[in-house]
């Protein structure tokens, strides 16, 4: 199978490389001699590729610790089933699939990929494999960042850092759905997308003043830096600020403070497949790719808006 891998963690994304790698054993995956419990094989259609992700000590190491490169990276999935390890239950082959991988593991960027079934929900068949594999990280990542972590009710306010992103879109959008008002930063060539994903005021982040929006009772902080302490600022008293960069290096003084990494979470990908499919919730894909194409549309000339996704079967 074709398959991109990743071997000098020092070279960025300029040390990808499309290879050929076996095809998954599915034969020995079925077997009881060869199972590893809860398995299954999905033929990949598409695959996303989170920027940061070679930066991530889970790309280069196993669970253990252990070396495991060539590695191939990539773990957001849409596609079909193909194989199911011995005792896998609640899948089928041939059915429609996306979901989040194990961060440990070969990823997505492949013709195939192994990933453990209760890390896949189904895909409905009116939902094109492209737009599946666009909403798995920045959807689960908006939706725990929102209501496990920040706990977001309706009526309350939340300022999103970076709203125009394929994160910030999101968490955007579900916050507007839940009944939030919802204050959007980034740059100003940001804004319109920004407004246009339903936040109701915009702050550039380069020429406006953060301070001047006063309190608010969450915020969604995926810069961290001193973006996200000048933030912790903002959170009202008994408010949470909610980071994915890190851990917040100041915390707000009446209010809480976390950082998170996401999880997979098959019901949650169900509730945000739902809200794509009756419009309530809009993706943001900026470059769709093949496989073949991946390594240039990951080393890109210019800076990609929204999400970057590898189609990797027509």
């Amino acid at each position: 199978m074709k398959a991109i891998v990743v071997t000098d963690r020092g070279a960025g994304t300029a040390g990808m490389k499309l290879v050929e790698r076996p095809d998954p054993q599915t034969a020995r995956l079925a077997s009881l001699s060869g199972a590893n419990y809860g398995d299954v094989v999905v033929e990949v259609h598409a695959s996303g590729f989170t920027w940061d992700e070679l930066s991530w000590p889970s790309t280069w190491t196993d669970r253990l610790g252990r070396d495991r490169t060539p590695s191939i990276p990539g773990h957001e999935v849409a596609g079909v089933v193909r194989a199911l390890s011995y005792g896998t239950t609640g899948l089928s082959v041939g059915q429609r699939v996306f979901g989040l991988t194990d961060w440990t593991r070969d990823g997505t960027l492949a013709e195939y990929a192994v990933v453990e079934a209760r890390n896949l929900a189904p895909l409905p068949g009116d939902v094109e494999f492209v737009v599946g594999a666009s909403v798995v990280m920045s959807g689960l990542t908006a939706w725990q960042g929102l209501f496990e972590h920040g706990r977001l009710r309706a009526g309350q306010s939340v300022l999103v850092h970076g709203a125009a992103g394929a994160v910030g879109s999101m968490a955007t959008q579900l916050a507007r759905e839940a009944g939030a008002y919802v204050i959007g930063t980034g740059r100003a060539t940001g804004r319109q997308a920004a407004l246009d994903f339903g936040a109701q005021e915009f702050v550039d982040l380069e020429n406006d003043v953060l301070d001047d929006i006063g309190g608010v009772d969450l915020v969604f902080d995926v810069f961290g830096g001193d973006i996200g302490n000048r933030s912790a600022g903002l959170v009202r008293a008994g408010g949470m600020l909610v980071a994915i960069a890190g851990p917040p290096e100041v915390r707000p003084a009446d209010g809480l403070a976390v950082d998170f990494v996401v999880v997979p979470d098959r019901p949650q990908l169900g509730e945000i497949i739902r809200r794509v499919r009756d419009g309530r919730v809009r993706t943001n894909i900026g470059n769709i790719a093949t496989l073949d194409d991946a390594v240039a549309a990951f080393n890109p000339a210019e800076r990609p808006k929204g999400k970057t996704v590898i189609r990797v079967r027509p």
